[in-house]
């Protein structure tokens, strides 16, 4: 392995504040729920593996969607695509450790960082300590109390219980469809999913692939990484796109990260981010998991106005492709480290619609 990286330092997106008309976080929630399902494009495997696009003709003609499910691994599947991480796609991970060193790719958990919407962190220690003195040897404990919502908050892995398109009217659960055609009336209770929990999901070990776009242009919100900086980034780090093989995961690193802690407001105002063309690359070459330094993944708000975090349902929803957002490539990127061993084991939380959690990139 080769890991080549031009002395040209990364271009940072500017602190100054965004413009008072760009929506905020908690302002896209809303239009994720506006949004029109038929101008999103997907794709499925047919009975002879080829991939098909879904929605683009109903975009086009308002014909209705077509459903993108049972999944390739069957019509009971609620694992995705970490099926693809198999005895021999570990073995053949293991080969590109070469020196040892562990780095840590996930943020700090803490009170203050960007969080979406009205989501909140908030931690306590009851009393200090929570508990003893405890026997002739006076033991003390500490125990911590955390309120926030455990799997969407700070570095979070997004499970497949977290995104659904609904397909029919509004407050119809039996017509809201999240992947392999689950309904929110089959999965829906006030007390965790009773399908499509995170506690589904294997764990996952594999190849990880780090593209860095920040080199490349000055990011603001809404600018999509094209396949055309897809491998203008890849040509700059002196790799190939037929490098990325399936049940890889891949990662972009924008350069937006680097508002996390110093300028709240700003990262929370948008991002850049990948659009439905990389997606359909992603979903071609059966990616496992896409990760990023940004909050969303893709581009926010995306440049087709009509869409609300398309590229949300077409990995997750429509393919169960996972998302690992809010990571930190800071430390790989320093030390020219484009190729690593990637490893998570989401948070084995019944019902849960995603993880929190430390991953690790090993080389």
């Amino acid at each position: 392995m080769q890991d080549l990286r031009p002395d040209s330092a990364p271009t940072l997106p500017s602190a100054t504040p965004a413009p008072a008309t760009m929506p905020r976080r908690r302002g896209f929630l809303k239009a994720a729920a506006v949004a029109s399902i038929g101008a999103l494009a997907g794709a499925r495997e047919d009975a002879g593996g080829a991939l098909t696009w879904l929605g683009d003709a109903h975009a086009q003609t308002g014909s209705p969607p077509k459903p993108w499910w049972p999944s390739r691994w069957g019509a009971a599947d609620e694992a995705g695509a970490s099926n693809l991480i198999t005895p021999d796609k570990v073995l053949d991970a293991v080969k590109w450790i070469r020196d040892g060193r562990i780095y840590r790719i996930g943020r700090v958990y803490e009170a203050g960082m960007p969080t979406f919407g009205g989501r909140s962190f908030s931690l306590r220690i009851p009393s200090a300590p929570t508990g003893g003195p405890f026997g002739e040897n006076k033991l003390v404990y500490n125990d911590e109390y955390l309120a926030t919502e455990i799997g969407q908050v700070g570095t979070q892995f997004d499970g497949l219980g977290h995104i659904g398109l609904q397909l029919g009217k509004d407050g119809d659960k039996s017509e809201t469809h999240f992947y392999n055609g689950v309904t929110a009336q089959e999965m829906s209770d006030a007390y965790g999913l009773k399908r499509l929990g995170i506690e589904k999901i294997k764990p996952i070990f594999t190849r990880g692939h780090l593209i860095d776009a920040a080199p490349l242009k000055t990011w603001d919100v809404g600018m999509e990484i094209t396949l055309a900086d897809l491998r203008a980034a890849l040509g700059r780090q002196g790799m190939n796109e037929a490098d990325v093989r399936p049940g890889d995961a891949l990662f972009f690193n924008t350069g937006w990260g680097q508002l996390w802690m110093k300028d709240n407001a700003r990262f929370n105002s948008g991002e850049p981010g990948i659009g439905l063309e990389v997606a359909r690359w992603v979903i071609e070459k059966q990616v496992v998991v896409v990760g990023a330094d940004c909050w969303g993944v893709e581009a926010v708000p995306n440049p087709d106005k009509r869409l609300a975090f398309p590229v949300h349902g077409e990995l997750i929803t429509k393919n169960g492709i996972f998302l690992h957002e809010s990571m930190v490539f800071d430390d790989l990127i320093r030390d020219r480290k484009y190729r690593f061993v990637y490893i998570f084991s989401p948070m084995p939380i019944k019902g849960g619609t995603g993880s929190a959690g430390g991953p690790i990139a090993v080389t």
